[in-house]
């Protein structure tokens, strides 16, 4: 069996900073999330792929909920929902764990975005810090890769606060609102010695 979590550990749905609840969320809150994306809409263009305009109903982010958290209980994705404590009635942003690779590699890539309007409040670096740690003692993997457009200053910043390893460069990596964008490759690597394959 290829995902080997540690023995007894159920999925866990939420789970807490000092600031911040992270949850896994399914399509009961496509709402919510929908919220999310419209808020934003016109800031994350700059940063993410070319969107259909189905993306911004409440079906499609019902149907992309479903199918993350089927996704996480196989162990092979997890996003992860930003809550503030103090105000949980809507989402301030996402960490994302995709494309995650067992056996030998035990790898995935990490995605990150936040809301407009919380910014340069420490909440992003708190976030992927518990993250981060979520998967490497419960997926039990070794290595989290983030890339990262070099214009993408704040980015480039929460890498830097979080002591990532800046590993090379990818000319023409993503297709990022309809243009093909070079990036920086980061990652940080679990050695503290834990014995993956007993």
């Amino acid at each position: 069996m290829n995902f080997i979590r540690k023995k007894n550990l159920a999925f866990v749905r939420e789970y807490e900073t000092d600031r911040l609840y992270l949850r896994v969320l399914g399509a009961e809150y496509s709402d919510l999330v929908l919220d999310y994306y419209l808020r934003n809409k016109d800031f994350f263009q700059e940063w993410d792929p070319d969107r259909e305009e189905d993306f911004y109903t409440k079906a499609n982010q019902a149907s992309q909920l479903k199918y993350e958290l089927s996704e996480y209980k196989k162990g092979n994705f997890m996003r992860l929902w930003i809550f503030k404590k103090f105000d949980e009635k809507k989402t301030i942003g996402n960490i994302c764990f995709s494309n995650i690779i067992y056996g030998n590699f035990r790898s995935c890539f990490l995605g990150y975005k936040l809301d407009v309007n919380e910014i340069n409040k420490g909440f992003m670096t708190e976030a992927i810090n518990k993250g981060i740690q979520i998967i490497f003692d419960e997926f039990r993997l070794h290595r989290v890769e983030v890339n990262i457009m070099p214009r993408n200053i704040k980015s480039l910043r929460v890498a830097e606060k979080l002591g990532l390893k800046k590993e090379g460069f990818s000319k023409s990596y993503l297709h990022i609102n309809k243009k093909w964008e070079d990036h920086y490759h980061f990652a940080a690597y679990n050695d503290d010695g834990i014995d993956y394959f007993d």
